[in-house]
């Protein structure tokens, strides 16, 4: 369960910024959330929402790099720069990040501060009776080598040592059978954003198919929320088809197909290309969506809704209130632009981000707004203005 993050001095941001998802007592039991082995009670979404280039995907950005730094960098370029850029007026400055999260029941900080060219300082800390750290390990200028120091950690201290200075150490124990870093590496993250910025293109629906196709389960229970939600669709087939490469060779693709019955009789089969496209962004989201509700872990969207109608929101987010849809505790981050989601979510469960003239993004939680009341409507107030986080026209 992800507690936190914060970072500074990545791309809009240069100065700290953090995501905070704790609620504390003061927060009704009422609004959507989980409790963590360790009896603390985190929000299970989180809204981030702004003006145009504001920051907003910036904002989700340092989570997911930190995910593929902490799991997959081991396998990257030895010659290759980490891969995020910093804010261009600090580019010979490092970037920092930290995160805190559960996993079985204990309570884990993990912390960065590097260069896209190396790590300066990396560390794992664990809460028992306080924070203590099971690794630091720190880049040392004048050896041009570094120090490593362990705590019941269990990598072999030779090989700590040689860890790539582009790679981490958690990645690289993880890759060296380090049973607890196996363990901390598992996150079941789901995202629509790389690099650049939200993923978009054609292969989304042949990624959504063939993950269906793969989890007959999980398609059968997207079918049921399709149709439940208006879509017109009394079915979704998978099939195999021949698709064409760029290269001019062919191989076989799943691919969906929406049923339509109307009246007992005529039924209609039409390939999801010439379906709407609010139901392929429906189907698309949900094969993101589903396998976090099913497994527990988190999804992170860009756009959220795009190409759906706002009244969509409330369904598809409740998916993540109930203990019935979402078992494992699994969390939702995701940007919008439909301001509707103001009157759905608790003011605890909403950022909201802006760009100043000098081109730096700042971004708070709308709790954090002094004088704000629950009762308030945020949505009319955030409209007029009131909060900040509004395009300046």
């Amino acid at each position: 369960m992800l507690h936190r993050f914060a970072f500074s001095n990545f791309q809009s941001f240069r100065e700290r910024t953090e995501v905070n998802w704790l609620l504390d007592g003061k927060v009704s039991e009422a609004v959507w959330s989980t409790r963590s082995a360790a009896g603390e009670r985190a929000s299970t979404v989180m809204a981030v929402i702004g003006a145009n280039a504001s920051g907003k995907t910036a904002l989700l950005k340092p989570l997911l790099f930190l995910n593929w730094f902490a799991r997959e960098s081991f396998a990257a370029n030895p010659a290759a720069d980490l891969p995020f850029e910093p804010h261009f007026a600090a580019q010979d400055q490092p970037s920092e990040f930290e995160l805190d999260m559960t996993v079985d029941g204990e309570l884990w900080r993990y912390t960065l501060r590097c260069t896209a060219k190396r790590v300066l300082e990396e560390s794992l800390y664990v809460r028992r009776t306080r924070m203590g750290y099971v690794f630091v390990r720190q880049w040392d200028e004048d050896s041009q080598s570094y120090r490593v120091k362990q705590q019941d950690f269990g990598f072999k201290a030779s090989e700590a040592l040689k860890v790539r200075p582009n790679a981490s150490l958690l990645s690289t124990a993880a890759q060296y059978g380090v049973p607890l870093a196996q363990r901390l590496v598992q996150a079941n993250v789901s995202t629509n954003v790389h690099r650049w910025g939200r993923h978009i293109g054609d292969d989304q629906l042949f990624q959504a198919a063939s993950h269906f196709a793969e989890h007959p389960q999980s398609r059968e229970r997207a079918v049921q929320l399709l149709k439940r939600w208006d879509f017109g669709l009394s079915s979704i087939e998978i099939r195999e088809v021949d698709a064409k490469s760029p290269d001019g060779s062919m191989s076989k693709v799943w691919f969906p197909f929406g049923i339509h019955q109307t009246g007992k009789e005529l039924k209609a089969t039409l390939p999801f290309t010439l379906e709407s496209s609010g139901t392929q962004s429906a189907f698309i989201l949900l094969h993101r969506l589903l396998p976090v509700l099913e497994r527990g872990g988190l999804a992170v969207i860009d756009e959220f809704e795009n190409d759906l109608h706002p009244h969509m929101l409330e369904p598809i987010l409740s998916l993540f209130a109930d203990s019935k849809t979402n078992p494992h505790g699994a969390q939702l981050l995701f940007t919008c632009h439909a301001m509707e989601v103001l009157n759905i979510l608790h003011k605890s469960q909403v950022m909201l981000v802006e760009k100043d003239e000098n081109n730096e993004s700042t971004a708070w939680r709308l709790d954090s707004v002094e004088g704000i009341r629950s009762d308030d409507n945020f949505y009319a107030k955030y409209m007029a203005g009131a909060y900040g986080a509004v395009p300046q026209l």
